[in-house]
């Protein structure tokens, strides 16, 4: 499925887990400063934060040193042979109880630091979060509508939700776990070699060896875990595109090569997830086996000191969780520099959105439209999506108020390209647009779209009541004004059919139809009231019937109303006051629907084919 919206129709046109692929940042380094810029009123709290992981966590490699001395006290009055007799010697409990009290004032400490890092990160990370958001949001308000004709909405969407996530979870989670894993490694190596070199040495040893191993095993499964990937996007697409095409598969009685393609795809998965699987679960037992042979190796070696008293019984015990302490990092650091890189890519992903060029600022412009008649004038406008590529060249029209007009041509012959630049979604590369004699380009967007209602092809319904839908953004709107309206667009006999009336919920699971949604539509134009209107293709998506009903409705939406009307069916337009037949994005002939069919030319042609169509 291609991300790119399709040129000039504009606004009315219309897993990863541990040990997974990450997605690698183009500029690791800058995306983490641009994150530290934007973060900058809270890196002094998430200073104190990382601060805090960091000593809590230094006070817990104290701990084996202190659990040392407690079994070397005990040692101490354990039971001797002195002539073959045993001597029992008394145990400083004292001494015992002092350093246990210590010990335990020492892991409370690391406690409440812990919990203040985990709650100032998880309060941080939310605000951070929160406000990329609604930063997001207030960018896309002020984007063009250029933009989002070469972005698609999942892109845009993904950047809100699932980016914005990856940052929070990675600041939330990564960042305390990486401190407190360099910390512990750190803090372990100087507790090792500070005790004793030898046992230093030997269990960085068997660290370094489970180390290496794991790098090697994540490397192999990397390339496994891309495919996986590849192979998932790949299933999912097909399954999306044979089920939504189900019928004509059936038809055609494709479904033997359909499943002949799942099943080669099926294959493709199957093999590197089970590849990406199986080398992921190794890492585990691997860091198990070589813990288990640094608690092996220290316990031989320590022995061996022990005997030749170079090392007290007490440094053997503290050696095994050192060991543990140093080895249980090592895996941390590889995850928490996974999400580091996660986060790294959605960031530039949120910062290239945010960094987008915007619509002009409009601050300073102090002409106002208002109570306006409805005249428009075209002048030599000129309009290309790209500006090498000109799609309205030389456009001129002048209409008055209250005209219903109707704009005609082939696909991509600029129809709604104009309503666009009318409506100031675009800005003309030439030439100017005027509403009763003032340039539009003049006032600001939001005044031009004050004097717009619009009815599109598609009927545009938000999860609300049917009232909230009519009023839509229109304040000061009475209960009395949405029946008059509903009224007038042929709707209130159907809604007073509902249960809930006017309150009823429209969603998923409302039972309307779209000729209904589309009296909707007509109403909430009908709530407007502005002087001018919009009509896109508005009878295209519903049956013959229905096509009538709302005609009517549109008919009284027109009265008094300076209208433009797209319309492919030139049926629906031969009331038309003004009809405009555009060919590549010029006017090529102009008139009532009468003196187009006696000119003979290109609109009695498009009129009689599909006359001979409709026959």
């Amino acid at each position: 499925m291609s991300n790119n919206a399709p040129r000039g129709r504009g606004p009315m046109g219309r897993p990863g887990g541990m040990g997974g692929a990450v997605e690698k940042p183009k500029n690791f380094k800058k995306t983490w400063v641009k994150l530290i810029n934007y973060s900058k009123s809270f890196v002094p709290v998430v200073i104190i934060a990382l601060l805090a992981a960091a000593v809590g966590t230094a006070l817990q490699i104290i701990g084996p040193d202190y659990l040392k001395n407690i079994i070397d006290e005990i040692s101490k009055g354990l039971p001797s042979l002195i002539g073959g007799k045993p001597v029992i010697g008394s145990i400083d409990m004292a001494m015992v109880y002092k350093i246990a009290g210590a010990l335990l004032a020492f892991y409370l400490i690391s406690s409440v630091l812990n919990y203040i890092q985990s709650y100032i990160m998880a309060t941080v990370t939310q605000k951070i979060s929160r406000n990329m958001r609604d930063d997001i949001s207030k960018k896309i308000n002020r984007l063009p509508l250029k933009y989002f004709d070469n972005s698609s909405i999942g892109d845009v969407l993904s950047r809100i939700t699932n980016d914005v996530d990856s940052i929070g979870q990675t600041l939330n989670q990564s960042l305390g776990a990486l401190v407190m894993s360099i910390t512990m490694i750190i803090g372990a190596l100087i507790m090792m070699f500070y005790n004793s070199w030898i046992l230093a040495l030997t269990a960085v040893g068997t660290s370094l060896i489970g180390f290496a191993l794991m790098m090697l095993i994540m490397k192999t499964s990397q390339k496994y875990f891309s495919l996986q990937q590849a192979s998932l996007g790949t299933i999912n697409g097909h399954i999306e595109e044979i089920y939504s095409g189900h019928n004509v598969v059936k038809v055609y009685n494709a479904g033997k090569e359909a499943k002949r393609v799942f099943e080669e795809i099926n294959g493709n998965l199957y093999e590197s997830a089970w590849k990406s699987q199986f080398l992921s679960g190794l890492m585990m037992p691997v860091m198990h086996f070589v813990g288990n042979l640094g608690y092996l190796a220290v316990c031989v070696v320590g022995a061996t000191l022990a005997m030749n008293g170079t090392i007290s019984f007490g440094v053997i015990v503290a050696f095994i969780i050192y060991v543990r302490l140093f080895n249980q990092p090592l895996s941390q650091i590889a995850q928490a520099a996974n999400g580091l890189q996660r986060a790294a890519a959605a960031g530039e992903r949120v910062f290239e959105f945010l960094g987008e060029e915007e619509l002009e600022d409009e601050s300073g412009k102090t002409t106002e439209l208002k109570n306006i008649a409805g005249d428009v004038e075209f002048r030599h406008v000129k309009f290309g999506y790209d500006k090498d590529k000109p799609i309205i060249h030389d456009f001129n029209a002048k209409i008055r108020r209250g005209q219903k007009v109707a704009i005609v041509g082939p696909t991509g012959a600029g129809k709604t390209t104009i309503v666009n630049l009318l409506m100031r979604f675009y800005e003309l590369d030439g030439g100017e647009i005027l509403l009763d004699g003032t340039p539009i380009s003049s006032v600001t967007r939001e005044n031009v779209h004050d004097q717009f209602c619009m009815v599109l092809q598609d009927s545009w319904i938000f999860d609300g009541t049917i009232k909230e839908n009519i009023v839509f953004s229109k304040t000061g709107v009475s209960d009395e004004d949405v029946v008059l309206a509903s009224k007038a667009a042929g709707l209130h006999h159907f809604i007073m059919t509902l249960p809930d009336g006017y309150e009823t919920v429209l969603n998923e699971k409302a039972s309307i139809s779209e000729g209904q949604k589309q009296l909707i539509t007509i109403a909430r134009a009908m709530i407007q009231n502005a002087p001018l209107l919009i009509l896109d293709e508005a009878t295209s998506s519903v049956d013959t019937r229905t096509e009538r009903m709302v005609q009517a409705a549109m008919d009284k939406l027109t009265v008094g109303r300076t209208s433009f009307v797209i319309a492919h069916r030139l049926s629906t337009i031969k009331n038309a006051d003004l009809i405009l037949v555009m060919n590549h994005g010029d006017i090529v002939e102009s008139g009532t629907h009468d003196e187009l069919l006696k000119q003979g030319g290109y609109y009695a042609e498009l009129y009689n084919s599909q006359f001979e169509m409709a026959s």
